[in-house]
């Protein structure tokens, strides 16, 4: 009998140390997350509003650069290579052909761009010609691989980099890196509260600060793990790491080979598409064949009304034709062309892109507002606008309590992990690591928060 009351006092001992450490690990979330809204909350709250207003940038860009982007002309259109000719004889020499994007419908202009000394490798002139009458309609220099227009740019590289450079992405990882863990410690310190007013039977009554607070949480809660996955690809350093592991897996996105040397032989015998457009005579540089280029693109299958034309990078490189249409259904097919003998080197298919590829893509889309038109942009405009109030009221309710509790709790993160179960402390442990190396900058802040919460922790202590 006394072996047998024994046991289950030790059993009765071991489950109280392990919901102990439950609760403690309920007030360390707390902690956190109380640190990650006093702390990152105003790179959050940058994040939202730059990103808020990158979501309207379409129908910015449509008023601002309407000139540019469309024409009042109907009829027969030029060919590519007469426009080609018109932007050159207007840039002049010293410039190299970068991409040729076609008008994608009726009454649009096509896009001309240019590498020209001075700009960076990621910017480009583009010439925006009329392709009916082949009238210049406007001169810019647009961004990135996907020729942004300024004002986007602008607002992008606020909304990335704070226009710091390569120093300003720490700000955009750092808040993607939290938003997830701050939108997770959010739904279980709410679900704790929950529990603990159903316990005591005590309403939330008089708190609208934090029932607000709470609730944008929870309506928000998919959008904000969805902006911090999708940010994170775009990270520079998780983003690495991200790419990493989708190659280990095989996940990556495919890319398109362009090398014309030694493939000819092996084109001839696959070429299943049964390209029957003829190769017109030419020079190498393949810049007057562009419209069989095109044909040849079409007869492969690229079919989507936004394409880009990409002259080789040198004579043994072929031209790629890309689909650029990041709508719904995404239409991202290319080929690699010879520009002289217009047979197909290499193609791409988003139908088999592995899914890893194909969230990212689609995820990418979402992020940036293109996948779902005015819909998706709808939803980036409630979600922002819900973080901006969502941060705001958090540094209300902090404000409020300021005098209580100032910049420390009663026990810092890490007096609550040493009072843990050595297997509740081990599982931390190992968690906060894993997530350190995964998200270095995320691991980096997280060392500092419980420094400086030690530090203020013990100082009180003394004082007290």
């Amino acid at each position: 009998m006394p072996d047998m009351f024994r046991t289950v006092s030790s059993d009765t001992s071991v489950a109280a140390r392990s919901a102990e450490s439950g609760s403690l690990l309920v007030a360390l979330i707390a902690r956190l997350h109380f640190q990650v809204g006093l702390f990152v909350g105003p790179f959050f709250l940058v994040a939202a509003l730059s990103g808020l207003l990158y979501a309207l940038t379409p129908q910015i860009e449509d008023r601002l650069y309407a000139q540019h982007l469309y024409t009042e002309s109907r009829g027969p259109t030029q060919t590519l290579a007469r426009q080609i000719d018109v932007a050159r004889a207007y840039v002049g020499d010293g410039v190299s052909l970068a991409a040729i994007r076609p008008a994608a419908g009726e009454g649009m202009t096509t896009r001309v761009m240019y590498s020209l000394p001075g700009l960076d490798s990621s910017e480009h002139r583009a010439i925006f010609i009329d392709p009916v009458t082949a009238d210049i309609r406007g001169d810019l220099v647009v961004y990135g691989t996907t020729g942004v227009l300024p004002v986007r740019n602008w607002i992008g590289d606020l909304h990335r980099r704070l226009f710091m450079g390569d120093w300003g992405r720490l700000y955009s990882e750092l808040a993607a890196s939290w938003l997830w863990v701050a939108a997770v410690g959010g739904l279980i310190l709410w679900n704790a509260r929950r529990l603990q007013r159903r316990t005591i039977n005590r309403s939330s009554a008089g708190r609208p600060l934090r029932r607000w607070h709470s609730m944008l949480g929870l309506w928000l809660f998919v959008g904000l793990l969805f902006f911090s996955a999708t940010g994170l690809t775009w990270s520079k350093w998780a983003g690495g790491n991200i790419g990493v592991a989708r190659a280990a897996l095989g996940m990556s996105t495919p890319g398109l080979s362009t090398a014309l040397s030694g493939k000819m032989m092996e084109v001839s015998e696959h070429d299943h598409h049964g390209n029957t457009v003829e190769p017109l005579a030419g020079g190498t540089d393949g810049v007057h064949n562009i419209d069989a280029v095109l044909a040849a693109a079409r007869s492969a299958g690229i079919d989507a009304g936004k394409i880009e034309i990409k002259p080789g990078q040198a004579l043994e490189r072929a031209w790629t034709v890309t689909e650029i249409d990041r709508s719904w259904p995404t239409q991202v097919d290319a080929v690699a062309i010879d520009p002289e003998t217009l047979v197909i080197v290499d193609e791409i298919e988003f139908e088999h892109f592995p899914l890893a590829a194909k969230l990212t893509r689609w995820g990418i889309d979402a992020h940036m507002g293109s996948l779902f038109g005015l819909a998706n942009q709808l939803l980036l405009i409630a979600t922002s606008v819900g973080v901006l109030i969502m941060v705001s009221t958090g540094y209300i309710m902090w404000w409020s309590r300021r005098a209580k509790t100032a910049f420390a709790g009663p026990q810092s993160p890490l007096q609550a992990w040493f009072q843990m179960t050595p297997a509740w402390r081990t599982g931390v442990a190992l968690a906060a690591l894993l997530l350190g190396y995964s998200l270095p900058v995320l691991g980096i802040s997280l060392l500092l928060f419980i420094g400086l919460d030690t530090v203020i922790s013990v100082t009180r202590a003394r004082r007290g």
